[in-house]
């Protein structure tokens, strides 16, 4: 007989809360902020439909499906130097901000 797998419900409202919720090293946790406000902010940007999800890919050097699916704000599967690519392509930069992690 199997047993019944029980999960507990957990409520965040940081990135950092996240990582430690699911027992991510500071590491990880700070990559997983990171792109996730680039993701956030990509997905705006190309919603915003100034450029043609074909041209934001051929400009990034990737395919419209990818970026397509970065507009979605799924980006299991893409790296951040992609991330970065397709940014440029739409006419933006990033703007790197370094502050002392929380103890």
């Amino acid at each position: 007989m199997a047993s019944a797998r029980t999960s507990k419900r957990v409520t965040v409202r940081t990135a950092e809360d996240m990582g430690h919720a699911l027992g991510l090293s500071a590491a990880d946790t700070a990559e997983m902020e990171f792109r996730s406000e680039l993701t956030v902010a990509l997905a705006r940007i190309i919603q915003a439909g100034r450029l043609t999800h074909a041209a934001i890919a051929k400009g990034a050097g990737t395919s419209r499906t990818r970026v397509t699916a970065i507009a979605n704000g799924n980006t299991h599967g893409v790296s951040t130097d992609v991330l970065i690519r397709v940014l440029a392509a739409t006419g933006h930069r990033a703007e790197v901000r370094v502050k002392k992690a929380a103890a």
